[in-house]
């Protein structure tokens, strides 16, 4: 029988198929399975819809850290760089997660929980950067600023029309350098050490 992981994994991605044809709503867990080429018993204590909807964020999560931290460069370049590699695995699978991002806007039960995974979709950021310390800045400031980043980003790649991601990348890009600039007067006030690839008191060090 497959493990716990295996079988959400499959089933967020059969969901993520049939929602590119349907809306979530009509979607039952007995197709899910038929499409993830499982059997409806294979989900009995496992998980059910709710649980594949909740799946969806930590599962494109992974992709930042795949090819593991970036070369040296700025901090921003490196974040840039993690968070640009989310959205790109997320892409063939966009009309599906638009539907399952609308639904869960809508849910009570789900909406609840988006800043958690904000959070943890930062704190996976921030780590995959190597940034994922106190330096500069304390660790928990800087998720909470990464995580606000993400979120305003997602919403431009929902809009995407371009196939070179150039809103996302636009969006991503204006949220970091205004987080980096907040982070650094944030520094500044209580004296904290800049990390050696801050960019904030030297604006030209890594610039594209």
């Amino acid at each position: 029988m497959a493990t716990t992981d295996t079988v959400i994994e499959k089933g967020l991605l059969a969901a993520l198929d049939l929602a590119a044809e349907k809306p979530w709503s009509e979607i039952t867990l007995a197709e899910i399975a038929g499409r993830a080429g499982l059997t409806l018993q294979d989900f009995h204590r496992v998980g059910a819809r709710e649980d594949i909807v909740e799946a969806l964020d930590g599962y494109f999560d992974r992709a930042m850290s795949a090819e593991g931290v970036p070369e040296e460069s700025s901090a921003r370049e490196r974040l840039f760089d993690v968070i640009m590699k989310r959205f790109e695995a997320m892409e063939p699978y966009r009309a599906g997660i638009r539907e399952l991002m609308k639904f869960r806007e809508t849910s009570l039960t789900h909406v609840v929980r988006l800043p958690a995974h904000r959070h943890a979709t930062a704190a996976w950021a921030l780590a995959s950067a190597g940034i994922d310390d106190d330096t500069g800045a304390p660790a928990s400031l800087k998720r909470i600023a990464i995580a606000f980043v993400i979120a305003e980003t997602e919403r431009a790649w929902r809009r995407e029309k371009s196939a070179d991601f150039a809103l996302t990348m636009a969006s991503l890009d204006k949220g970091l350098r205004r987080a980096e600039d907040r982070l650094g007067q944030l520094r500044r006030f209580t004296g904290r050490k800049p990390s050696t690839t801050d960019t904030t008191d030297n604006p030209d060090k890594g610039e594209a």
